[in-house]
């Protein structure tokens, strides 16, 4: 047995965020270190919640790769499930932040990222067989041997409840669109709840069209559909109901790290067995208070403050001004 409630799988990094706004990266003259990448962030936004959290990944043997380690530590993630790939650098990550709702990235992953590195060997087995939720992404198969290292995590696993995948497709890791396709569609058949965007659900199952891509999902026995809408809010589909979950009014300070303060609040709210209804709300809230400020993992908010964002919810007046693409 685990004392672990989550274990995330997947992709690390130091992002790097301009300290002058609104300028291109070519201008600007000094930047911020945060913590960064989907399955880190989205272990730190479950950890924020009160969630005893840690992460499965590798880092290099750098001084980032150190401060990863002892980053996570601070937020309260254990680093104990982070190892160290000898000869490769820990990724950097440069974010542009024009503009500010979906700003450009530039990843130094190359020649392959620590995290692609992961091998079967490397896997905490009594982990996987034990967590109650077990959370992987669509990056985590975009390379071997981490692709094949997920798929025998979520053989293992063998569709537990909590088995989540996080569709987190982004072009740039994949060689075409139809290789992304078939990987991350492989993986829908082993896992309880699927999570991801309008752009991703296209890639994964074929529509971009929200309830065609919940059905599609559940014809394939998902269990709970989660599809993100950006400005229309948040789907959640089960093979029983389904609901529309209105967007919460933010001004957008930087869309980066608000699908994973999103995911945080989904793993919380999942662990807490609420209704589907309040978990999507509440994990809406959550991105869209991460929207609203700047970094990823530091901007993950505490239950005080995505409760007291639901409390206004409905009676605030200010125009919606989160994208669908920020909420990744």
């Amino acid at each position: 047995m685990t004392d672990l409630e989550v274990l995330t799988v997947g992709r690390v990094g130091v992002d790097l965020y301009p300290q002058q706004s609104g300028v291109p990266l070519a201008e600007v003259e000094t930047f911020a270190k945060s913590l960064g990448g989907t399955a880190t962030n989205v272990a730190v936004a479950a950890a924020r919640l009160g969630r005893r959290s840690g992460v499965l990944t590798k880092v290099g043997p750098d001084g980032f790769g150190g401060y990863v380690r002892t980053a996570l530590e601070r937020f309260g993630v254990t680093a104990r499930h982070v190892g160290t790939a000898a000869d490769l650098l820990t990724p950097v990550v440069f974010c542009e932040l024009t503009p500010p709702a979906d700003p450009p990235l530039l990843f130094y992953r190359a020649p392959i990222a620590p995290d692609l590195t992961l091998t079967p060997a490397e896997v905490p087995w009594d982990v996987v067989d034990s967590v109650p939720l077990l959370w992987v992404t669509g990056t985590g198969v975009s390379a071997e041997p981490a692709r094949g290292t997920q798929h025998a995590i979520l053989e293992r696993r063998g569709r537990r409840t909590h088995t989540v995948l996080d569709l987190d497709y982004r072009p740039m890791f994949w060689p075409d669109e139809k290789t992304a396709a078939r990987e991350i569609g492989d993986m829908i058949g082993h896992v309880t709840v699927v999570v991801g965007n309008r752009a991703e659900t296209r890639v994964a199952v074929g529509t971009a069209d929200p309830d065609d891509a919940a059905d599609r999902l559940l014809a394939r026995g998902v269990r709970m559909a989660v599809v993100k809408l950006g400005a229309d809010g948040v789907l959640i589909a089960t093979d029983r109901e389904r609901w529309t979950v209105p967007p919460c009014p933010v001004e957008v300070v930087c869309g980066l790290g608000a699908g994973d303060g999103f995911g945080g609040a989904l793993v919380h709210g999942l662990l807490s067995d609420w209704d589907p209804h309040r978990v999507a709300a509440y994990a809406n809230a959550a991105g869209a208070l991460v929207a609203s400020r700047l970094a990823c993992a530091d901007a993950m908010p505490t239950v005080a403050e995505i409760e007291e964002l639901l409390c206004g919810s409905g009676s605030d007046d200010r125009p919606w001004t989160q994208t669908e693409d920020q909420v990744r």
